[in-house]
């Protein structure tokens, strides 16, 4: 039976859902399925891989009971292309949630606005190029289309809690990100090649776009780059294709801007589970907020009980995933105010900044 949609909730297509404990895009079709979105109705999944050439390959018998599950359980709808979704109803408002390859999105926001969505949420970086999001954005702009990104570190409370220390008491901030890769060739290459964009438009995008929304940061505003070249490290390392990737396993960097802000970025795939943001007075550490903190590891051993072997940043930055959703939708199903979501301009800067970056640092750890 399908989906019916309650008073102020706008109807969501999932786009690019990934595998189940693996993609994104699945863990925010799971949240939504709990009812922790309430202005966002899950109507629609479209999986070209899964329901597609991916059917009988790693991940997509896992993919098929889940399927199997969310139609029985929640009336959810499965389709294998955009095109294939029935016609929107009248006076109801249509979100698509893009959260396929970033390669894919370019054509699956054009797809979503031929299928009448009048949001799109757009999962980080967007696309692989700056021309590619500016084109992305133009687009939607001609349509009268909304597209808020998934930046749900703008809305964390350890970015929330160095911000207002630092306001009220001066210091540096750094905003330290972390993942729990192994420390292997093997793990990294695979990590290589499966975010092939690279550790800045992808793992580290996060904060590069609380440097655009919060610290003045862009192209043109970047007074001087540091890379700290005893933490930093970057290696070209074979992915499970056999293809040679080069990416940075761990990177850290100071920007400094023309208008006086300073700001440091500390990121590495094999440093753990736990990330944070801390501010330095005269070169000594004054304050530190962790994601997550003592109040958020409750959920985080719940969620690892719940959802055994699923990645483990979806647990520690399950609340802020809800938030961002849920401010997404109801600005599409209300009208209400996005609040500190970032738009598309700021996905824009944010990706402008880091394909500057790239090079610039690698060329200092050369």
């Amino acid at each position: 039976m399908p989906v019916e949609l309650k008073e102020n909730q706008c109807q969501v297509v999932m786009v690019g859902c990934g595998a189940p404990n693996r993609g994104m895009g699945w863990y925010h079709a799971v949240q939504m399925l709990e009812g922790r979105c309430p202005s966002a109705a899950l109507c629609y999944v479209v999986e070209p891989w899964f329901l597609g050439p991916g059917a009988e390959g790693p991940g997509g018998p896992e993919f098929a009971a889940w399927r199997k599950e969310a139609e029985e359980k929640h009336g959810v709808e499965f389709f294998s292309a955009v095109a294939d979704l029935p016609a929107l109803p009248d006076g109801v408002k249509r979100l698509a949630l893009i959260s396929g390859r970033t390669a894919d999105n370019p054509k699956f926001l054009s797809q979503c606005i031929e299928a009448k969505c009048s949001s799109i949420y757009l999962e980080k970086p967007g696309a692989p190029t700056v021309a590619e999001l500016e084109a992305m954005r133009d687009e939607a702009k001609a349509s009268n289309v909304t597209v808020l990104m998934g930046y749900n570190k703008n809305v964390c409370k350890f970015v929330r809690k160095a911000r207002e220390y630092q306001e009220a008491n001066g210091g540096t901030i750094t905003f330290v990100s972390n993942n729990a890769y192994e420390n292997t060739p093997e793990s990294l290459g695979e990590c290589f090649e499966r975010n092939r964009e690279g550790m800045l438009k992808n793992m580290a995008i996060h904060e590069l776009a609380l440097l655009v929304s919060f610290f003045d940061v862009t192209v043109e505003n970047i007074e001087s780059c540091e890379a700290d070249k005893e933490f930093s490290s970057c290696q070209t390392l074979k992915g499970p294709s056999g293809s040679d990737f080069t990416d940075f396993d761990k990177i850290k960097f100071t920007i400094k801007t023309k208008t006086g802000k300073e700001v440091s970025v500390q990121a590495d795939r094999c440093g753990g589970s736990v990330s944070w943001a801390m501010v330095e007075k005269d070169g000594k550490e004054v304050f530190r907020h962790s994601m997550p903190d003592e109040e958020d590891n409750a959920n985080v051993a719940a969620l690892e009980k719940k959802y055994p072997g699923a990645m483990p940043y979806f647990f520690s930055q399950d609340p802020d995933y809800v938030t961002v959703k849920e401010r997404v939708a109801a600005n599409c199903a209300t009208g209400a105010e996005a609040t500190g979501i970032a738009t598309i301009d700021i996905g824009v800067e944010t990706l402008r900044v880091a394909e500057y970056l790239t090079p610039t640092l690698q060329k200092q750890l050369a």
